[in-house]
């Protein structure tokens, strides 16, 4: 067995796994599970941090404190280099990505029992668009981070190649193969040749025709289906008496996970409350205000993140809103969402296609596409996709641990 591991560090969830013959990769982190939600919470209450599931359930029964998630989008955003307080304290945003995945090392290593130093992370093809300067960056400050939390020897893969790793390990012949990994904050794909043969190398360049991404995903989902379903009844798009619209950075803040604080400022707060008094429809606001004083908009967008998963299955989704003082209850449904998405959508599409000709690969010569992160569920997302490669087979993978799986076969292979 190797002392080396694979790090999925994800905007929604992250996991860790290693190759130990005879058993899954993935490493209960919590309660069992293989999956940590990437979320951390400071309890003002207990002055005590808590992580993952633990950490919602923290916020969500109500205990005064700061929640924060989609930590993962900070990496090669201007907010990384910055601070914000907490429980009356500077915090460094680099401490709270270092806090996180130390808490992961070590969940790791109290479950498999042994020390890891050496690691493969996890990376999406591009943590910052068309910015190739910046994408370097961001993987240079999750390196620096990894170090400072005890790992020694770091290399980074690209998260669908990794996911390919796991699938052909299920392989009995050689197949053409488009990795679509839609996961919390990135769209990733890559097109591979995969063989029993082929996953004994070590250096697989040769087998990699294309890599390509797009910064969209999950968290973004959430973000239109709020603006589109939830938002509105909170004043988007409603009026002021002088026939100007209601300003929407209050809300684009509350729709986007890792921006969500910033509707709390002193600075906000009164100048929602000076724009108060020239609203048209003044019980809209009335229900803004009372988020906002509740430090409620984690738990609205969670809501709304339950709202799109159960969208996977279903026409519509009931939505209750009971923590407000007037609570509210909301039917979200899938057209009005699948409309809302479609923009992003087709940028996916692009990136698909974008693949396809930079390699000169025909569309019906891809044997599978595979499907993996919490993402590729959204029925429109997979159905757009399937349509562009018309011959292949679909095929699911473990949605949130093809990654982490794929990882540690490659940490075993480098690090031996």
């Amino acid at each position: 067995m190797t002392n080396a591991c694979g790090v999925d560090f994800g905007t929604s969830n992250s996991t860790v796994g290693f190759s130990r013959p005879g058993q899954g990769a993935l490493l209960p982190l919590e309660d069992g599970k293989a999956t940590l939600p990437s979320a951390v919470f400071f309890n003002a209450e207990e002055d005590t941090i808590h992580f993952g599931r633990d950490a919602l359930a923290a916020y969500l029964e109500g205990s005064e404190g700061r929640l924060m998630r989609s930590l993962k989008s900070l990496l090669g955003s201007s907010l990384i280099d910055g601070q914000t307080e907490v429980l009356g304290r500077a915090l460094r945003y680099r401490d709270l990505l270092a806090q996180f995945i130390g808490a992961l090392k070590q969940r790791a290593e109290q479950a498999a029992g042994r020390r890891f130093e050496q690691a493969v992370f996890g990376r999406p093809v591009f943590f910052v668009d068309e910015d190739p300067a910046a994408d370097q960056l961001a993987e240079r400050t999750l390196e620096e981070i990894a170090r400072s939390v005890g790992f020694k020897d770091i290399a980074f893969q690209f998260e669908p190649l990794a996911a390919a790793f796991d699938y052909e390990s299920t392989l009995t012949s050689e197949e053409l193969v488009v990795v679509a990994d839609i996961g919390g904050g990135t769209s990733d794909f890559s097109l591979v040749r995969l063989s029993p043969e082929r996953a004994k190398h070590i250096d697989r360049r040769a087998d990699v025709l294309a890599n390509a991404g797009v910064h969209i995903g999950g968290t973004d989902f959430d973000k239109y289906l709020s603006l589109s379903s939830v938002m509105p009844l909170f004043g988007l798009g409603s009026r002021l008496k002088n026939n100007t619209d209601m300003p929407s950075s209050y809300y684009f803040n509350l729709a986007t996970w890792h921006t969500i604080n910033l509707a709390y400022t002193r600075h906000a707060e009164n100048q929602l409350k000076d724009i108060y008094r020239d609203a048209a429809e003044r019980e809209k606001l009335d229900r803004l205000l009372d988020l906002i004083e509740q430090r409620a908009g984690h738990w609205l967008a969670y809501k709304v993140e339950q709202g799109k998963i159960a969208l996977s299955d279903a026409d519509t989704a009931q939505l209750s809103l009971e923590r407000l003082r007037q609570p509210l209850d909301i039917t979200l449904e899938r057209p009005r969402f699948d409309e809302s998405i479609t923009p992003l959508v087709e940028k996916i599409e692009s990136a698909v296609l974008g693949l396809l000709k930079d390699t000169g690969v025909n569309r019906d010569e891809v044997d599978t596409v595979f499907f993996t992160g919490g993402s590729s569920g959204v029925p429109l997302l997979r159905q757009r996709i399937s349509e562009l490669l018309p011959a292949a087979r679909r095929v699911e993978g473990d949605l949130f641990g093809s990654i982490g799986a794929g990882l540690a076969l490659d940490a075993a292979r480098r690090f031996g």
